[in-house]
């Protein structure tokens, strides 16, 4: 927590900013608007005390605003889309506990003060302007974004809440309980409630849908998702209208969702609502739609002129329905407070930010790559492995096995060995998966442990990020590679940036298993069989593992799932599908490709590669696939005089160069086996790591898949490489072709 300095000196209020007259004029002639609703603070259970502090975080979440302004035109504060209209969350805030997390909209900052109000120590002021000046000093960002957050009040930071914070709500929402019944302790407690705010545009987001389709699909069933969806309806989309009445009409009589309604203009309301809210979702366990109505002053953002879509009688209709105006008139009407009162509170406050705001600019800004990098990987943390657990050497069985079964049992040791670990994924539970790699792990592990989810990416890997972020250990299962492609956001835009924009306060540690690349034959075309991995390896901090056999499969999960819960890192783990039940090598019943559980001890850290051969004619790196192909190919290379050597790279981001360079630079050649595609592969960054060290160009080829999808049948390896293809490229980049 940062604390803000002391006065040097008085700062007098700033010169008001047009957006200030309406305001300051109600104030000037003491007249204020009738109040929406007709409730009186007794009647709602608010007493004046309760009152006079909405009223003063309402204030001071106006006056950050307004000063986000003027420090705009100095140069001085950045992206200043603001809360002005929204300030009645402020009321939201009170209802609930501050142990309850809250994934907030982006004008919710009246809310967040609110809630810093109770609890002591808390700087509220000061933190938000560190964050409008990007000031490495910053608590919860150190300067990186500016985002409503705070680990001591329970906020995890959401950089742009367009909808896709939704499926981790819910995913937390559903950790609450889940940490409970497991008997490990969460980040939050049990009978704890989640809040998530959003606005009415990202309500017809596919995101949005999607997590309240997916919280309903649960309360329906009687599961348990203690989950308040806050949407703050301004009835705009930036330029855009929301139609009248489409929010209550869409979500009024949504199964499994308890809908409420308010008028945010208005805090006994608000206050109301909120209140019925929290006891239906903290109680009942059932998920709850506040559709919180409210309105948009100011613009959607520094930068917008919205006088170039809304008419000046619209704007002056938007300003008469400012929230302080009632909440004033409120004060004003039940004795809580004399109009000098108010304008005393509204210049005190006003002149503290300004004055705060002086010092904030002051303060030191990230200056070097080092400090902006500094949070992408998450800080360690003591591991929480049960010792002694899962399955000991001596009682290993020797037999070869497949990819598939090697997998399967590393599964269930880790299940054993770390009790916060939960699987989760479509079809993994009952049917044991497509490919039978989580078979029977259901019945000896219960499905909670053990869920069948519904058919929808974004909520696999959204409940996986809220069950991380509660202390759980997720280790989710997407169907295949291609169906990320749909959900990719969760993992770019959520899961891989929370340690960056929380300054490593916060983590989502999860492994998500993904069936893919391809070789496939007999069940495929482009949805099944994708060797398209770019998107994985583009994003800063995400790991990305690719087993070529069983062993190796087992020592890198068993390493994914350490990383996972010591460094609190979100790892890929990359399954090749036409791996999983391969036996053979070379002929028919070798059993070449079956290998013996190398037990639960055994882990491949980060950047270690594999190794077969030690020839020094040519060096073939690859990975997954193509190790197999390129041992096939090898034994041909052999009986032709060429000896060869493999690199097995297992991990496809943070690539130790420096050893690929020394596993290759005694060899005379060097051949790199991609399958996946020429523009945008693994294969881009070994060869241009490697010249980069030395190795000459004539020295080096690549072999890689064509820029193309995959067909289904006959053809489906046609655009790949093959044993055949590394075999005439070896020969040529030798000159024996």
């Amino acid at each position: 927590m940062s604390h803000p300095p002391e006065p040097a000196a008085v700062v007098d209020l700033p010169e008001p900013l047009p957006q200030e007259a309406r305001f300051l004029d109600a104030l000037h002639r003491d007249d204020w608007p009738p109040p929406p609703a007709r409730l009186t603070p007794e009647a709602v259970g608010l007493d004046a005390a309760a009152l006079v502090a909405l009223f003063e975080s309402q204030l001071m979440s106006r006056h950050l605003d307004l000063h986000a302004r003027r420090l705009q035109a100095r140069g001085e504060g950045f992206y200043t889309i603001g809360s002005a209209g929204h300030e009645g969350s402020a009321a939201i805030a009170r209802a609930f506990r501050v142990t309850d997390p809250a994934f907030l909209h982006y004008r919710d900052a009246a809310f967040l003060i609110e809630r810093a109000r109770q609890v002591p120590g808390q700087a509220p002021l000061w933190d938000l302007l560190l964050s409008f000046v990007a000031s490495r000093e910053d608590p919860i960002s150190g300067g990186r974004h500016k985002v409503l957050g705070s680990k001591a009040l329970n906020v995890p930071p959401q950089t742009s809440t367009i909808a896709s914070h939704l499926p981790k709500a819910v995913g937390a929402a559903h950790g609450l309980g889940l940490a409970g019944r497991l008997g490990v302790a969460g980040e939050w407690p049990a009978d704890g409630v989640v809040l998530c705010g959003f606005g009415d545009a990202s309500l017809n987001h596919s995101t949005a849908q999607g997590a309240i389709n997916a919280a309903g699909w649960a309360a329906f069933q009687g599961l348990p998702v203690p989950l308040v969806l806050v949407c703050e309806d301004n009835g705009l989309g930036i330029s855009v209208p929301t139609p009248p009445g489409w929010i209550e009409a869409s979500m009024g009589a949504r199964p499994g969702i308890h809908y409420l309604a308010c008028d945010g203009l208005d805090l006994l309301d608000t206050w109301r609502a909120a209140r019925e809210a929290e006891a239906i979702a903290r109680r009942r366990r059932r998920p709850v739609f506040l559709h919180m109505r409210c309105v948009r002053l100011f613009g959607h953002a520094g930068s917008d002129a919205q006088q170039a879509y809304l008419s000046p009688e619209r704007i002056a209709a938007d300003e008469a329905r400012d929230p302080l105006l009632f909440s004033a008139g409120l004060l004003r009407r039940h004795g809580a407070l004399g109009r000098d009162a108010i304008a005393e509170r509204y210049r005190t406050i006003g002149a503290e930010v300004a004055r705060l705001a002086e010092e904030a600019v002051r303060r030191p800004r990230l200056e070097t790559a080092a400090q902006v990098m500094a949070s992408i990987v998450p800080p360690r943390r003591a591991g929480r492995a049960r010792p002694g657990q899962g399955m000991e050497r001596s009682e290993l069985d020797p037999t070869p096995v497949t990819l598939a079964r090697g997998l399967n049992q590393a599964l269930a040791r880790l299940l054993e060995r770390y009790p916060q670990a939960v699987l989760a994924g479509e079809d993994i539970g009952r049917k044991g998966g497509v490919y039978g790699v989580t078979q029977k792990l259901a019945a000896r592990f219960g499905a909670q442990r053990v869920i069948d989810t519904l058919l929808d990416e974004q909520t696999i890997l959204g409940l996986g990020i809220g069950l991380g972020q509660n202390g759980l250990l997720p280790i989710l299962e997407i169907q295949f590679l291609a169906y990320l492609h749909n959900a990719e956001d969760q993992l770019r835009g959520e899961a891989a940036t929370l340690s960056f924009f929380s300054n490593g306060q916060y983590a989502n540690p999860m492994v998500v298993r993904i069936a893919g690349l391809g070789y496939q034959k007999g069940f495929g075309g482009h949805f099944h069989n994708d060797n398209a991995i770019a998107v994985l390896r583009d994003i800063p901090g995400l790991l990305v593992a690719c087993p070529s056999n069983a062993a190796d499969g087992v020592g890198l999960l068993q390493e994914a799932v350490r990383l996972a819960d010591e460094e609190q890192r979100v790892v890929v783990f990359l399954e090749p599908i036409a791996r999983y039940h391969t036996r053979d090598l070379l002929a028919e019943g070798d059993g070449g490709w079956g290998f013996a559980d190398p037990g639960p001890e055994y882990r491949l850290p980060v950047g270690e590669l594999g190794r077969w051969g030690e020839g020094r004619d040519l060096a073939i790196v690859t990975y997954g696939n193509g190790v197999y192909l390129a041992r096939q190919a090898a034994a041909e290379l052999e009986a032709s005089g060429i000896a060869p050597r493999i690199i097995d790279l297992r991990w496809l981001t943070a690539i130790d160069h420096d050893a690929v360079h020394g596993a290759v630079a005694d060899c005379a050649r060097v051949l790199v086996v991609d399958e996946c595609r020429r523009s945008g592969s693994p294969s881009e960054e070994l060869v241009t790591a490697l010249m980069e060290r030395g190795v000459a160009g004539e020295r080096l080829a690549r072999l890689t898949a064509e820029e193309s999808f995959i067909p289904l049948g006959p053809a489906a390896t046609a655009t790949l490489p093959s044993v055949a293809g590394i075999v005439a490229r070896a020969r040529t980049l030798l000159g024996t072709a």
